[in-house]
């Protein structure tokens, strides 16, 4: 019978590479760590900002439309004008955005004969001027933190805008690659599984299953329109557009009526405007006016029609009330309807307060699934780190025969 060949005994130097190994993982485990939050801080920021709007809202109560009664009406366009320049004479009204909530007071534009422009708030009731709208509050501060991370934007797109935006990649792949590894996904849907009582790591773990499963829609949406934000980028970065709305020539001389020299030319009513657009265009929500900048403008009407997702807008001659252009819904093609409906289903911008909160929500919850897989992944990293420790400080006292063989040679001879 042939002898037994004794099993390779793992000598100091093998025992050094793979120690060698495990530490070199470690340290690309943790070197993760700034990653995951990042991650979390645009998804937090992202969830506030949904409902930055709201927030601002309740904390500044010049933006809300207080009723002087019950039975008070919305003023129309005209007599907003008419009530801002009875307390701003001197003021020349820019722009009026109506919000989409009736509680909020109307954001106006406005600008002085000496250069100074401001944005001001007013009561849609009333026409009374609440208040300036800072030039960057808590909205534009969230906004800006999440979809740049404040970093200006001096030629083209801020790389701000493309780190944050590359995530829309990752956040698909992870998604997709989630419904691999959990098989049948489905049940979660029908037997949900939340166990509290068996530690954290068991709890967070079922945690990051169960919403995931119940976010699918919510993160597919999340990082299509994230990914769209970089392919935007990068196409208005090189200077190629996806728009067909053509660019409107300005009023020719002859149709400018003729006036004293400082008076400005004398235009139609802007209800009367609106009520030639809304005619013209059937289902016609105006919801904000651009007046014109010079006597050779347009007005500007825009609003959304049966399609909450995108604007429609109309320039008109200001003078005779003739339709220059309109940029409708009908004039989008396909791939323009998929494009101007990636930024309000981003933001959850498009259907009132009670999207907005499910929005809110579910970014709520997908905040909660970073920071759950931030935790599980932070505890197993430290574990590991700390038996790599132990494991180092042992390996000193544990000493190995100088020459193995020999002692190998020593027990066969004995035993034979």
């Amino acid at each position: 019978m042939g002898l037994l060949c004794p099993p390779p005994i793992k000598t100091p130097i093998d025992m050094s590479k793979k120690s060698r190994s495990k530490l070199w993982f470690l340290v690309h485990s943790w070197l993760a760590l700034p990653i995951w939050f990042f991650v979390l801080i645009v998804c937090v920021t992202g969830t506030l900002a949904v409902v930055s709007q709201e927030i601002v809202w309740l904390a500044n109560p010049e933006m809300r439309a207080s009723k002087p009664s019950d039975d008070a009406e919305l003023l129309s366009y005209d007599q907003v004008l008419a009530a801002i320049k009875q307390a701003e004479p001197k003021a020349i009204v820019e722009s009026i955005v109506r919000p989409d909530e009736s509680h909020f007071a109307l954001d106006v534009n406005i600008s002085y004969p000496d250069g100074r422009s401001v944005a001001v708030y007013v009561n849609p009731y009333t026409g009374v001027i609440q208040g300036i709208s800072p030039s960057f509050n808590f909205r534009q501060f969230t906004r800006a933190l999440h979809g740049w991370w404040l970093v200006p934007f001096t030629n083209g797109y801020s790389w701000g805008w493309y780190l944050v935006s590359f995530l829309g990649l990752p956040m698909l792949a992870s998604l997709v690659t989630g419904l691999v590894v959990y098989k049948r996904f489905w049940k979660g849907f029908f037997k949900p599984t939340l166990r509290i009582k068996h530690g954290a790591r068991i709890f967070w773990g079922d945690f990051h299953r169960l919403s995931g499963i119940w976010s699918i829609w919510f993160i597919a949406v999340i990082s299509i329109t994230g990914t769209w934000f970089l392919i935007q980028a990068i196409l208005a970065d090189n200077q190629i557009t996806l728009s067909s709305e053509a660019i409107v020539p300005v009023i020719s001389r002859d149709k400018v009526p003729l006036s004293a020299p400082g008076v400005p030319p004398p235009m139609i009513p802007l209800d009367d405007a609106i009520n030639i657009a809304t005619q013209r265009i059937p289902g016609f929500d105006v919801s904000f006016v651009g007046l014109p900048s010079n006597a050779y403008s347009h007005l500007s009407i825009g609003g959304r029609g049966w399609y909450p997702l995108m604007f429609q807008t109309a320039d008109i001659n200001p003078y005779n009330g003739e339709i220059a252009a309109t940029h409708l819904l009908s004039d989008r093609s396909g791939l323009e309807f998929v494009t101007e409906s990636m930024r309000p289903l981003h933001t959850g911008d498009f259907g009132g307060i009670w999207i907005k909160l499910v929005w809110f929500f579910f970014g709520l919850l997908l905040s909660m699934m970073v920071l759950s897989g931030l935790l599980i992944w932070s505890k197993r990293t430290a574990l590991a780190t700390l038996h790599a420790l132990k494991r180092n400080a042992k390996a000193p006292r544990n000493t190995a025969p100088a020459n193995p063989m020999s002692a190998m040679q020593a027990e066969t001879s004995e035993g034979k």
